[in-house]
């Protein structure tokens, strides 16, 4: 019993040693990442467009670089909207605080889904609206990842500062809980696109779900509280 006793002693010193520790890490993290510029972060973001850009040129990525190209610029904006997803789950079981960068992330998103968007239109199908309309009917996923880019230009549109006062914050808000059935739209726009069930997009959809299921199971949950 008095080994019990100092085992749980020893482990509470333990634990709030731990605490001491770790709670000054934390905020010096966070008073690092609030340091950074936003400028920095559209710089970085925008690397592997201009990588993939300068690949394609040269005829450096593949058999069809044309497919290659398109299909890696929206794969950039699934996993940058993923990152965004994530800050929440990250601030709640890190203390990390990354909203300061939510709207750079998202509009760099939409920027990617743009690039996509219009290397199928002007690249790929040459803006002949005939062969457009027919690959559509064809292929309904283009129209399921037509409906995610939709809503990400609303967020892009209101994201800023106008929007929130126009809205309303808590209007502001709910629209912009919308990046959740963007980013669903969008993986299963993938996963309807390589028909193989890579492991690859599978992942993507797992991830995306099981941030959807945080997000608003958690909310429900303090809600009950």
């Amino acid at each position: 019993m008095v080994m019990v006793m100092m085992w749980l002693g020893y482990t509470q010193v333990w634990i709030c040693k731990s605490i001491i520790e770790v709670v000054p890490i934390k905020y010096e993290i966070n008073r690092n990442l609030s340091s950074i510029p936003i400028w920095v972060i559209y710089l970085i973001g925008f690397i592997p467009a201009i990588n993939l850009f300068h690949k394609a040129w040269f005829n450096l990525l593949g058999a069809d670089p044309l497919k290659a190209l398109e299909h890696e610029l929206g794969e950039y904006a699934l996993i940058l909207l993923i990152f965004l997803l994530s800050f929440y789950p990250i601030r709640k079981f890190t203390g990390l605080n990354l909203l300061k960068f939510r709207r750079s992330i998202g509009l760099l998103s939409f920027w990617y889904v743009l690039f996509h968007f219009l290397t199928y239109l002007i690249l790929d199908q040459q803006l002949i609206w005939d062969l457009i309309i027919k690959d559509i009917s064809k292929r309904p996923y283009i129209i399921v990842g037509f409906l995610s880019f939709l809503i990400l230009i609303s967020l892009a549109l209101t994201s800023n500062r106008w929007s929130i006062r126009y809205l309303g914050s808590g209007n502001w808000k709910k629209l912009h809980l919308l990046v959740y059935l963007s980013a669903l739209l969008a993986v299963s726009h993938y996963l309807m696109l390589v028909k193989s069930w890579p492991i690859k997009p599978l992942l993507y959809f797992l991830f995306i779900l099981l941030l959807i299921i945080f997000r608003f199971g958690l909310i429900k949950f303090l809600q009950k509280k």
